[in-house]
């Protein structure tokens, strides 16, 4: 790729550099949470060097720098003089395989001073599109970035991009919330304005949320994909519940977790584990492994910390009959398979939930989705759901009579609403907890491509 970078985007565009200077992050520490993600970029894309950069219109930070000397001095470089004012000024991700025989870098100083040999830089964005530096990995010899690597890099960059729209939201979450307390001294005089003030922060709390969940409803290529998500506590908290749906080596994997406790530190480790599965299930077909090195992840993360994370994690490949599919299980209630003739069996539960210590313990079981079939995950906001006031809780058999309640062979649409619908009755309307639902449906005939 030799063009030019798209001239309509300006590295020095007001707009963009006030996103960037809003980030906080210019000239700042190194910080482990986005140490974290460089360091795992560079083990799974075998990459030397891994950065997480913030582009003003002057200079290309280094917020986090895998790969280089501790001693370089200065984490920066000059905008005019870095490869990823090209990601900035294209307004897109930009690869280049051989930076000696690319146009744009031949010749700059950053590929003799730096040894950048090969070098593909992912777009980080503010949460209102502009882009605010990028998530770039480097190597000291020519090389083809392949589209599983890409696909990795892109996913952590989404994760790079996460904490940074947290620190923001909390940020001004906290501000309005400062503003409600200020204008609640007198309630008569500023009952609006506290109001409104109120509404911003669980507004941001909201949106905050949805950014830790998929941005549209999954989609798996001839399969129903059918997700329920309501938000639990008094609006403004952030809590832990997550799921995911994404492409792995011969098939998709779906994962459903449940993060322990709520607020920023809830926030933070949702998307740090959904980032870690996502990227660990691009390239590793030993979907036990994954569930073992989203512990080993998070045992580090917590750091003694008195918490944990409970997750369901499934593949699906093509087989024979239908979709051979294996389910593992760290601490989290159990999946259900509904067959297409109406008999539900939970899948075999156990493990530990991932992060207590530092050795793994998960449980696996295989079976074979056949047409019609329905593979229903869920989180402890729907079995835990009860009447205000009262002890009785939906539990796994509420989720039993609603599944076996169903016209054989219900979609997944039917089946994801029947079980939301159920568990919130239950509670007389109201969600105390997150609630997570996930549905998978091997469908008894093809399902036709959007014309």
């Amino acid at each position: 790729m030799d063009e030019e970078p798209n001239p309509g985007h300006r590295i020095d565009d007001p707009r963009r550099v006030a996103a960037v200077v809003a980030t906080g992050l210019v000239d700042t520490p190194p910080e482990e949470a986005f140490d974290r993600l460089t360091r795992l970029a560079s083990d799974l894309v075998g990459a030397p060097m891994v950065f997480v950069t913030l582009v003003d219109d002057d200079v290309s930070f280094w917020k986090s720098a895998t790969g280089v000397d501790d001693e370089i001095g200065p984490r920066q470089y000059p905008a005019s003089e870095s490869f990823c004012r090209f990601v900035v000024t294209s307004g897109a991700e930009q690869v280049i395989p051989d930076t000696g025989a690319d146009g744009r870098t031949r010749g700059m100083a950053a590929v003799e001073t730096m040894n950048i040999r090969a070098w593909a830089g992912i777009p980080i964005r503010a949460a209102n599109g502009e882009v605010l530096g990028t998530f770039c990995a480097m190597d000291v010899r020519p090389r083809e970035w392949t589209h599983r690597q890409l696909e990795i890099l892109r996913t952590l960059s989404q994760a790079a991009g996460g904490e940074i729209a947290l620190r923001s939201a909390l940020q001004e979450a906290r501000l309005a919330s400062a503003a409600a307390e200020r204008h609640a001294a007198n309630a008569e005089r500023h009952a609006e304005r506290a109001e409104r003030s109120a509404a911003e922060a669980t507004e941001l709390a909201e949106t905050l949320q949805q950014s830790l969940l998929p941005a549209s409803n999954p989609r798996i290529p001839g399969m129903e994909v059918a997700a329920r998500y309501r938000p639990g506590g008094g609006g403004a908290e952030v809590l832990g519940d997550f799921y995911d749906v994404f492409p792995v080596p011969g098939g998709w994997g779906v994962v459903v977790g449940d993060v322990c406790g709520k607020g920023p530190w809830a926030a933070r480790t949702t998307a740090l584990a959904r980032s870690t599965v996502r990227a660990l299930g691009h390239t590793e077909d030993d979907t036990e492994a994954v569930l073992a090195a989203l512990n080993d992840v998070l045992h580090v993360w917590f750091a003694g910390r008195h918490s944990f994370v409970t997750a369901t994690y499934a593949t699906m490949t093509a087989a024979d009959e239908g979709l051979h599919t294996v389910v593992v299980n760290g601490g989290h209630p159990p999946a259900f398979l509904l067959r297409a003739d109406g008999e539900v069996r939970p899948f075999a539960g156990g493990g530990r939930a991932l992060g207590l210590r530092a050795e793994a313990s998960v449980g696996r079981e295989e079976e074979c989705l056949r047409h019609g079939d329905s593979l229903v995950f869920y989180t402890d906001g729907v079995t835990e759901s009860r009447p205000p006031g009262g002890t009785d809780q939906f539990g796994e058999e509420g989720i039993v009579r609603v599944l076996a309640g169903l016209p054989p062979a219900s979609n997944a649409e039917t089946v994801a609403e029947a079980v939301s619908r159920a568990a919130l009755d239950h509670a007389g309307g109201q969600v105390p907890d997150d609630t997570a639902i996930v549905v998978v449906r091997n469908p008894t005939s093809p399902i036709p491509e959007p014309a």
